[in-house]
């Protein structure tokens, strides 16, 4: 019998094939892999995709179709009332998702143009976050004694501040400081401090995370025999230690994009997101409520879009993180 056949009797069926397969892989590879035999995983990334496509060419889609986020309609209002003409709150061929009460704006328009606040907010919010968070969990995981307690002490400092009430209280001073020290439009004032805000509130969480990665891998023998070569500490950092780490920082990305676009939404809706007439996905859904006995479809469409975005980034998220898990049996 031929070496080759030993070697294949001593082999358990279906196994050397399936380990070269994962060995000459790399882990995107892999992960990947998963990712596309996950049916949910696969819808939910389709929903974004989507959505985000939607967002950037919300300007050519309302032209195509015709409608306008801002103009006045007031032929398709009742003047008794200022609710839409009609039984279904003024939809029609001309307006796909009906009209404003009172004033007949076009909802499908809004709703458009709502998702580009969102969506900027939540990935400008992401990307921030991902900078501080990595940045300073790097730092915080490698260093020891006075950096690393006092990095860990304002994380927990930060996160002792309750943040929706800082938003709400801070709102009318810091958006003013924006617009007169940076000369900012009202709306980009209320946009950039949003981001900030959350931005600074949402770090730390990230942070900790990152922390409890670098304690373990600053003990790894990479590290170490690039610390006996003289390699800086910058280097150490950022070339052996942070390439480790992106499957986390991208599950944590994907987890927290539909938070801030819930918290956009959420922050709108209180009063604290853009000056009306600009759409935004959180306004809509406070000024429908005041309508919704008669008009339940002016919360319903917004509401059900919000929701249906939000989900999807939570379910693709979910399957990210279970696609980088290394003990997940599906390679």
């Amino acid at each position: 019998m031929s070496l080759a056949s030993d070697h294949a009797v001593e082999t358990p069926a279906g196994t050397s094939v399936e380990q070269s397969e994962i060995a000459g892989r790399s882990l995107t590879q892999i992960a990947w892999g998963r990712l596309r035999r996950d049916k949910v995983a696969m819808v939910s990334m389709a929903v974004v995709l989507l959505v985000i496509l939607i967002a950037a060419f919300a300007p050519l889609i309302t032209k195509l179709v015709g409608v306008d986020p801002l103009s006045f309609n007031s032929k398709v209002i009742d003047d008794s009332g200022g609710l839409p003409k009609g039984r279904w709150g003024g939809i029609s061929l001309a307006h796909p998702l009906g009209v404003e009460p009172g004033t007949g704006r076009d909802l499908f328009a809004r709703l458009l143009y709502g998702s580009r606040i969102s969506l900027l907010i939540a990935f400008t919010g992401t990307f921030v976050t991902l900078i501080l968070g990595v940045v300073v969990g790097v730092i915080a995981g490698y260093s020891r004694g006075w950096m690393d307690t006092a990095l860990g002490r304002l994380m927990d400092l930060i996160l002792a501040f309750p943040l929706l009430l800082i938003l709400l209280a801070m709102s009318s001073v810091l958006t003013q400081r924006l617009e007169t020290s940076f000369h900012l439009s009202p709306n980009v004032a209320r946009v950039t401090y949003i981001i900030l805000v959350l931005s600074l509130f949402a770090w730390p969480y990230l942070s900790r995370i990152i922390r409890g990665q670098v304690l373990s891998l600053r003990e790894r023998e990479f590290v170490e025999s690039a610390v006996s070569m003289g390699a800086g500490t910058p280097r150490i950092l950022f070339k052996e230690i942070l390439p480790n780490l992106w499957a986390p920082i991208l599950v944590y990305a994907t987890l927290l994009l539909p938070t801030f676009i819930a918290a956009e939404a959420a922050l709108s809706y209180l009063g604290v997101g853009l000056l009306p007439p600009t759409p935004s996905w959180g306004a809509m859904l406070a000024e429908s409520v005041r309508y919704f006995t008669v008009m339940p479809g002016y919360l319903f469409i917004p509401g059900t879009y919000l929701f249906v975005v939000v989900l999807s980034f939570n379910l693709l998220g979910d399957s990210v993180r279970d696609a980088l898990d290394p003990r997940a049996g599906r390679g």
